[in-house]
C-alpha cells in the first residue's frame, strides 16, 4: 500500500491507518469489494444516505451532495494512489454522489427511489456523450467523480420529466 503521507512527516502506522480511513470512504464503507457489480452494490448504499439527507432542505442537501462530491474527488485520487489502478472498481464514492445528484429536489417515496435508482444504473453504464469522455478523458479523482456527477444529472432530468409526464 502506498502511504497517504511520505517523509519524516508522518508515522508508518498512522500511514497506514489513514489509508484504511481513504479506503473505507472511498469503497462506499467497504461495499465496493463486492465480488460482482460493486457499482451497483455502491449505488445501494446511496439509498439510506438519500433517505438521511432527503430530511433536510434543498439548499443543505445541495452542499452536502457539493461536499460529498469534493471530498470524493480527493478520496479518489487517494484510493487510485494506494490501490494502485486506475478507477478500481473497489472505489463507489462517485456511484452514491452520484445517486445523492439523482435526487435532488425529488421527494423519497420507494417508486422515486427506485426509479433513481434504475436510471442513475442506466446512465452510468451506458455513459452517454459526454460522460464516457469524462470518464476516459479526466484524470485522477475527477474523472472517477464526474462521470457518475453528470450520470446523476442526466438520471435526474430524465426522472424528474417521467414524473411529470406521468404526473406523480
Amino acid at each position: 500500500m502506498t502511504p497517504l503521507v511520505q517523509g519524516d512527516t508522518i508515522s508508518p502506522f498512522l500511514g497506514a491507518c489513514l489509508n484504511r480511513l481513504v479506503l473505507f470512504f472511498a469503497s462506499g464503507f467497504y461495499s465496493g469489494y463486492a465480488p460482482i457489480a460493486s457499482g451497483t452494490v455502491g449505488t445501494l448504499v446511496g439509498i439510506p444516505v438519500f433517505i438521511l439527507l432527503s430530511q433536510l432542505p434543498l439548499l443543505p442537501y445541495g452542499i452536502l451532495t457539493a461536499g460529498l462530491i469534493l471530498a470524493g474527488v480527493w478520496l479518489s485520487f487517494r484510493a487510485e494512489a494506494i490501490l494502485g489502478v486506475r478507477d478500481s472498481g473497489i472505489i463507489v464514492i462517485d456511484e452514491i454522489a452520484g445517486y445523492l445528484v439523482t435526487m435532488f429536489a425529488v421527494t423519497p417515496g420507494w417508486g422515486n427511489v427506485l426509479g433513481g435508482f434504475v436510471l442513475f444504473r442506466v446512465f452510468d453504464i451506458l455513459k452517454p456523450f459526454p460522460i464516457r469522455r469524462i470518464d476516459r478523458d479526466l484524470p485522477g479523482g475527477w474523472g472517477v467523480m464526474l462521470d457518475d456527477v453528470l450520470a446523476g444529472v442526466y438520471a435526474n432530468l430524465s426522472l424528474q420529466l417521467l414524473r411529470r409526464m406521468l404526473g406523480i
